[in-house]
């Protein structure tokens, strides 16, 4: 089936809501949650970050790719056409409504997320095999956070995760009338009362978890240790 870049295609657009809270919500929402456990210390946090990394690497990559990377890649992709064909109004008095302000701080929120997690993306995974060292232990994450770029690093996280769970809930709202649940007045209104509490919690959540990192005291992490083939000399030696 064709799809014209000029609108947008009704499935597909019923698909991005859908993608935005499953599985790309869902898995933002663990994702938080399972970091509060920064909370409880080093060894709690890393008891989580040992318990993928003992998954089946086989196993753990085919949930990556097909519960978050497709998904996330689709969403992120078809939301910046959305974006960029979208005409906001909410400047002209006449229709200067809650809604239409809901919807243009969603347009700009979900531009800051995508640079935002290719710079989260980049410095804990890319950068992390590149030079060969550990980014998501608790201690690397506690460093991130601290000398002379680290007040910036943390206030960059502060915003990333506030715009994310604004992102979600007003996608929690937008997908209950895409998808006809919230067909009345008052229906709509009761979920976007839901929403904004939703948008407090989990940023709430969110914040909490970057303040764990700040708690206990750990010692930086070291590099990995490099791994060192023995000589042609050495071989035949043996």
């Amino acid at each position: 089936m064709a799809v014209a870049l000029s609108r947008e295609n009704y499935v597909l657009h019923k698909l991005h809501s859908l993608s935005g809270i499953i599985p790309v919500g869902f898995y933002m929402l663990q994702h938080l949650t399972l970091n509060t456990f920064s909370l409880g210390g080093p060894d709690k946090f890393n008891g989580v970050v040992n318990f993928f990394d003992g998954m089946p690497k086989h196993f753990l990559l085919t949930l990556e790719i097909c519960l978050i990377w497709t998904p996330l890649l689709f969403h992120a992709v078809y939301g910046l056409f959305i974006v960029n064909r979208a005409v906001p109004n909410n400047s002209n008095p006449k229709y200067a409504s809650s809604q239409n302000n809901m919807f243009v701080l969603q347009r700009w929120t979900g531009i800051f997320i995508f640079f935002f997690l290719c710079f989260h993306v980049f410095t804990t995974t890319i950068l992390a095999k590149a030079q060969g060292v550990e980014t998501i232990q608790y201690a690397a994450w506690q460093a991130n956070f601290s000398g002379g770029l680290g007040a910036a690093r943390f206030a960059l996280y502060l915003l990333g995760i506030l715009a994310c769970a604004y992102h979600l809930a007003y996608g929690i709202w937008n997908f209950c009338i895409r998808w006809g649940i919230t067909i009345s007045d008052a229906a709509q209104a009761r979920v976007q009362k839901f929403s904004m509490g939703a948008f407090v919690v989990i940023t709430l959540i969110g914040w909490s978890a970057l303040a764990g990192f700040l708690i206990y005291h750990t010692e930086p992490p070291a590099p990995a240790p490099e791994t060192v083939l023995p000589s042609t000399t050495s071989m035949q030696l043996r």
